[in-house]
C-alpha cells in the first residue's frame, strides 16, 4: 500500500528567523503523526539550517532545483554533490515555474531529473497543463509529453525511486484547485500510461497534486484512489495550514 506523502515547496521565500519558528512548529506538529511521509523543499541558502533542525526527525528535506552537471564553470549554478553534502533526500524537478519562467524544456527536465537519481536523491517530476491547454482538451497530450520525456529516456524502472507531482499550472497560487475528481482522472492517465511500461512501477508510483492545496481540501483530494499526498506552495509557509494537511495525509 502506497503511503502518503507531503511536501512543502517554500518556493523564494524564507528568513533564518522565521525559518526556525515554521521549522520548530512543523516538528512539534508531526512527531507523533506516522501515518505518512513529510519534507520540506527550501531555498538553497537555507539547507544548513534545515539539515541542522530536521536531521534525526521524521521530516526530511531537499532543493527546489539543481544544475544537471556534477561540476564546471556554470556561475550561479548548483550541483548535484552540493546538494548531497547538506543530506537532501528530495529535488524538484521540471516545476512549471521553471519551465514557463526559466525556459526548462522537456530534455532539460530529464537530464536533471537523471543527475538527480545519479546523486542517490530522489527527484519530485512535475508535469501539468496551461489553463489554455485544458479549454482546448490536450491536457492528457501535454502530460504525456512531459512524462514520457522522462520514460523514453531514463526508462521506467527509475520511477521506482521517483515521485511524481501533477500540478495543473492554472491552480497553482491562484486560489483555483482542480476538482478532486479531475485530479484523480489525471492521476488515474499518469499512473495507467507508467502501467503501459511496468505495471508493478506504476502500483508503487507515489504521484502527488500539487495546484492550491489547502487544509480545507486536502482531505477530499488525498480520498481519491489515485492521489498519493500533495506538494504544497503556500500553505507549507503557515505552520497551521501545513500541519492540518499533513493530518489529513496521516488519516487519509
Amino acid at each position: 500500500m502506497r503511503r502518503k506523502l507531503i511536501v512543502g515547496n517554500w518556493k523564494m521565500y524564507g528568513r533564518l528567523a522565521s525559518n526556525r519558528a515554521l521549522l520548530e512548529a512543523i516538528l512539534a506538529g508531526v512527531r507523533e503523526l506516522r501515518g505518512a511521509d513529510y519534507a520540506v523543499c527550501v531555498p538553497y541558502p537555507y539547507l544548513a539550517q534545515v539539515q541542522s533542525l530536521l536531521q534525526g526527525s521524521n521530516v526530511a528535506w531537499g532543493a527546489q532545483n539543481l544544475n544537471q552537471y556534477e561540476e564546471g564553470a556554470f556561475t550561479g549554478a548548483v550541483a548535484p554533490g552540493m546538494l548531497t553534502d547538506f543530506g537532501c533526500s528530495y529535488v524538484i524537478i521540471g516545476h512549471s515555474e521553471r519551465r514557463g519562467l526559466f525556459h526548462e524544456s522537456n530534455e532539460i527536465a530529464d537530464a536533471k531529473f537523471t543527475a538527480t537519481l545519479k546523486a542517490g536523491m530522489k527527484p519530485i517530476f512535475c508535469v501539468g497543463e496551461t489553463l489554455a491547454e485544458r479549454e482546448s482538451g490536450v491536457t492528457e497530450q501535454v502530460v504525456a509529453t512531459q512524462l514520457d520525456a522522462v520514460l523514453s529516456h531514463a526508462g521506467v524502472q527509475t520511477l521506482s525511486n521517483a515521485v511524481i507531482a501533477y500540478e495543473p499550472v492554472w491552480a497553482i497560487g491562484t486560489g483555483k484547485t482542480a476538482a478532486p475528481s479531475q485530479a484523480q482522472t489525471v492521476h488515474a492517465f499518469i499512473r495507467e500510461r507508467v502501467a503501459k511500461h511496468d505495471s508493478q512501477v506504476a502500483q508503487s508510483l507515489c504521484i502527488l497534486y500539487g495546484g492550491s492545496v489547502k487544509a480545507n481540501n486536502a482531505a477530499e483530494l488525498f480520498a481519491m484512489p489515485d492521489i498519493d499526498g500533495g506538494l504544497v506552495g503556500g500553505a507549507s509557509l503557515v505552520a497551521s495550514e501545513f500541519l492540518a494537511i499533513c493530518r489529513a495525509g496521516a488519516r487519509a
